[in-house]
């Protein structure tokens, strides 16, 4: 085993317990547009970390239920994971929710393949909508492949659509997700009793990855933290 396979693994391993996954690997050519690393070189590579299905639940919770409460639990408890992780390997992490902001919907379509649903998430063959990347590991030296090649985009061989149909506001359009329409209505009681507590309508009636589809807590705490007051 090379020291980049080896490398690989042991990164695997420690996130194993947390219900975390290596979901895919970009390598940059020299002179290609990468994040800067914590010295200020440019990456050669970053690994995506994220969930599949409600894998990271379980850990989340016990974090959870013995922190201190904070207004993004979930992004916290990705730092405490992620942090040390990229301390022990020599490498510098970024989150979606932190400055400086990167591109990792894009990271993600170059590493796995997928595609963006009606709905604005990116939609995996196998995972459906039932899945997200929480972090990113930057190296300074190029990684092996860590997730699957996927090509295949179901939408396009999707006929029914459901996605498009049955949201009760019509936010789900082809043309775009319509942000504003989804937040309102949750914030009746229709859409409270609905969506809020069984997750979005639309969302749940995508045929794929319906094995993966989350757990009804996970379901409401995103929900809830969709229609929170900006």
């Amino acid at each position: 085993m090379t020291d980049d396979n080896r490398s690989v693994e042991q990164v695997r391993a420690v996130l194993e317990p947390h219900g975390l996954f290596l979901r895919g690997t970009v390598n940059f050519a020299l002179g290609e547009t990468a994040p800067d690393l914590a010295d200020g070189r440019p990456a050669r590579s970053v690994v995506l970390i994220g969930n599949v299905g409600s894998s990271i639940w379980p850990a989340f919770e016990r974090w959870r239920g013995s922190a201190a409460p904070t207004d993004h639990p979930l992004d916290d408890w990705t730092k405490s994971v992620i942090r040390p992780v990229a301390t022990a390997f020599g490498a510098t992490p970024f989150f979606p929710s932190d400055p400086p902001f990167q591109p990792f919907q894009q990271w993600a379509v170059r590493a796995e393949g997928i595609k963006t649903s009606p709905l604005g998430i990116l939609i995996h063959p196998q995972y459906g909508l039932w899945h997200g990347y929480r972090a990113a590991l930057a190296f300074d030296r190029a990684q092996l492949q860590t997730g699957a090649d996927k090509t295949e985009h179901p939408c396009d061989s999707c006929r029914d659509k459901p996605c498009l149909s049955c949201c009760p506001v019509d936010a789900v359009q082809p043309g775009g997700f319509a942000v504003s329409a989804c937040r309102t209505h949750l914030a009746t009681k229709a859409g409270a009793d609905g969506c809020g507590e069984g997750g979005c309508i639309a969302r749940n009636a995508c045929p794929v990855g319906t094995d993966y589809r989350y757990k009804q807590a996970q379901l409401q705490f995103h929900m809830a933290a969709l229609w929170r007051p900006l």
